[in-house]
């Protein structure tokens, strides 16, 4: 025959369930953090300067693509290095919470057709060391990632070298 259950028996149950759920959370935060790491292995990307060269050196995920943590205008956000994109493209909503101006209409072509953006302008782009000044760039409605597309409007403003699955960015200072 089976005991009844007293309070104290439905308490410790209770006590071991909360456990396992709390470590069952640890675990899930500690592999989301380790993923993301690898996704973004240039997270703290600080970059070296010299006085007159500003250097950042990149290291490529695992789908050998270069994405580092930068800011626009002083903000958080995260960039997918993109030699192929003419412009700086930005996902709409990230340019709302940047609160970048809408400058004008065009049109971008990109590998999936001709979509319709908003011309807009940064005043600060900053990766690491490197800062960049009022970098033209487009605000995209049909881009939904939460990463920005750096493309040559910011690139060509820099030298950039790849070696094996390290990309390194240099900004020749200019008196």
């Amino acid at each position: 025959m089976d005991e009844p259950q007293t309070s104290t028996n439905r308490l410790g149950k209770g006590m071991q369930l909360m456990a396992w759920v709390s470590l069952l959370g640890v675990l899930t935060l500690v592999f989301t953090a380790i993923d993301w790491r690898r996704y973004n292995p240039n997270g703290d990307a600080q970059g070296t300067s010299t006085g007159a060269i500003n250097e950042v050196v990149l290291q490529a995920n695992r789908q050998h693509h270069y994405v580092v943590n930068g800011l626009i205008n002083g903000k958080k956000v995260i960039f997918l290095l993109d030699t192929g994109a003419t412009e700086v493209s930005i996902p709409a909503h990230i340019a709302s919470e940047l609160s970048l101006p809408k400058l004008g209409r065009s049109q971008a072509y990109t590998a999936n057709g001709v979509v319709n953006v908003f011309d807009t302008k940064i005043q600060s782009l900053q990766l690491g060391s490197i800062q960049l000044r009022n970098v033209q760039a487009s605000i995209n409605p049909g881009q939904n990632k939460d990463e920005i597309l750096l493309g040559m409007t910011a690139l060509k403003q820099i030298e950039f070298a790849q070696r094996g699955d390290q990309l390194t960015l240099r900004q020749y200072l200019i008196d």
